[in-house]
């Protein structure tokens, strides 16, 4: 399995050599300086998450497209090499294990929610599901003004179109994995 920063730079000079641009071109539109985008093609240096959006908007390129491994056919990940992203004043906690992508109709997130917090999240689009497995905690999920308490070794699924709410109502820590589903009309 090869590290992040050797993905990023294989990624970036492909993208940037296949498009016909410098690494003056690449410093210009992307605010990155000149030496730090080298150093970063070469495997020389670890950029930042901020470096990799800078640059990915700088492109106008995802995000991913920079940090995906290119024909990978097996894709091991480590949530402490994930971008964790928050809610509720850092009470609810969010990997982004398999974002969405072009041909793949899901999405697969680990989360944790601290005792008390609270998520709320917005209808998806039309035809969603959501799929989560909870591994420890007690979550309480309301959709449609329903209440579903979810334990340990638990799942639930459920059309993921209407707003929904995610609230630990235990003493410890949830853990669990959500997947969202999109259908083949929203592709």
């Amino acid at each position: 399995m090869k590290e992040i920063h050797d993905i990023v730079a294989h990624n970036l000079k492909m993208y940037r050599t296949d498009n016909g641009l410098t690494l003056d071109n690449v410093s210009r539109r992307t605010g990155v300086s000149k030496t730090m985008l080298s150093q970063i093609e070469r495997g020389d240096s670890i950029p930042s998450i901020t470096t990799v959006w800078k640059i990915a908007n700088g492109l106008k390129i995802s995000f991913t497209s920079l940090i995906k491994s290119p024909n990978q056919k097996v894709d091991i990940k480590k949530k402490s090499g994930l971008m964790e992203m928050t809610g509720d004043d850092g009470r609810y906690r969010l990997y982004p294990f398999y974002p969405f992508e072009s041909g793949h109709p899901f999405e697969m997130y680990q989360f944790e929610i601290e005792p008390g917090g609270v998520f709320a999240a917005e209808a998806h689009q039309p035809g969603a599901e959501e799929y989560i497995m909870i591994y420890d905690g007690m979550l309480n999920l309301k959709v449609q003004n329903e209440d579903y308490q979810i334990g340990s070794d638990m799942s639930i699924r459920f059309d993921a179109d209407v707003p929904h709410v995610y609230t630990n109502i235990g003493d410890g820590i949830v853990r669990g994995t959500m997947t969202i589903y999109y259908s083949e009309q929203m592709l």
